[in-house]
């Protein structure tokens, strides 16, 4: 949350310089508070476990969040039952016609698959193309982050010659982006997939800034300043035993799996996992909230201006 000082206290231009967030009196006096309403395109298959994972994260602010849950239409779930979405999801169709403070896309497991053949193609792409005049910011999780990047700006993604699979050290390389605002010089994110994203190819892209990378596993965050969209190919917002819930499945069905780097105590499979991550978890979801939902949003959510320039 930010700070409110007296407008012409001489802190506020030490505090802007080291990129802290300051609020005007002026600005706290007339500043409207409501919920944010916040939509989450659940693509995963287990859907009430990436329900509350997401939602321990959104919770963990002082901001009133209203959060709804869509679902593709175009694909059966075969691992949540049907009562379940039946209660808590709309469909695409249901919520169209209206505006969102924030979307969260959601991975996937169909990294193998090219993006064209996956049964929702067509609906995601309708989705991230609404987006663009209907959210204000919109944060792109793991397949869901390499998905955006090629429908929004033609960046391709490749299979990597072993899954990446594990928990592993990252480092903020553009400073300026408050979106790691309060970030430790190295923090851990948890990933599992069998793609990535090219370093290269994204700087190719004008309207794509690099955020933080991994000297282990390549570009972790992304920022599109003219959608404000956010691409995020981790899954920091995993639970401590989720990485082992995979391990433990593709080993149980003689699938070739490593053990997940730096998440057992001495590669000790024996041992409980360490989290490591958990905190980076939570501020990066204060900071996407605080800073590129709530401090800029406008109250009336009909006001979110077409093509959502800033």
């Amino acid at each position: 949350m930010p700070i409110k000082i007296p407008n012409n206290l001489p802190a506020v231009d030490v505090l802007h310089r080291e990129n802290i967030f300051v609020m005007s009196q002026d600005r706290a006096t007339t500043q409207d508070i409501r919920p944010l309403h916040i939509l989450l395109v659940n693509l995963m298959p287990k859907k009430i476990q990436t329900e509350v994972q997401f939602s321990r994260l959104l919770g963990n602010t002082a901001l009133q969040i209203e959060l709804e849950l869509v679902a593709p239409k175009t694909h059966t779930s075969q691992n949540t039952p049907p009562e379940h979405l039946q209660a808590f999801y709309k469909s695409f169709d249901e919520v169209r016609d209206r505006n969102f403070d924030g979307c969260i896309i959601t991975g996937a497991p169909v990294e193998h698959m090219p993006f064209e053949e996956v049964d929702y193609w067509q609906e995601l792409c309708e989705i991230m193309e609404w987006t663009k005049d209907h959210v204000h910011s919109t944060l792109h999780i793991c397949w869901g982050a390499q998905a955006g990047m090629y429908y929004h700006y033609g960046v391709p993604k490749y299979q990597t010659d072993a899954k990446i699979f594990g928990v592993f050290p990252h480092e903020v390389v553009y400073r300026q982006s408050i979106l790691f605002r309060g970030f430790d010089d190295v923090f851990y994110v948890p990933h599992s997939r069998h793609t990535t994203v090219r370093m290269e190819d994204i700087e190719k892209v004008p309207e794509l800034q690099i955020l933080s990378v991994s000297p282990a596993v390549g570009v972790y965050a992304i920022y599109a300043r003219k959608y404000k969209q956010i691409f995020i190919t981790g899954h920091s917002e995993y639970d401590a035993d989720t990485l082992e819930q995979e391990y433990l499945r593709d080993k149980n069905a003689g699938k070739e799996i490593q053990i997940p780097a730096n998440y057992y105590p001495d590669d000790n499979p024996e041992k409980a996992p360490r989290v490591i991550w958990r905190a980076h978890a939570n501020l990066l979801f204060c900071n996407w909230l605080n800073y590129f939902v709530y401090q800029t949003t406008p109250y009336d959510l009909d006001a979110i201006p077409k093509g959502n320039a800033e």
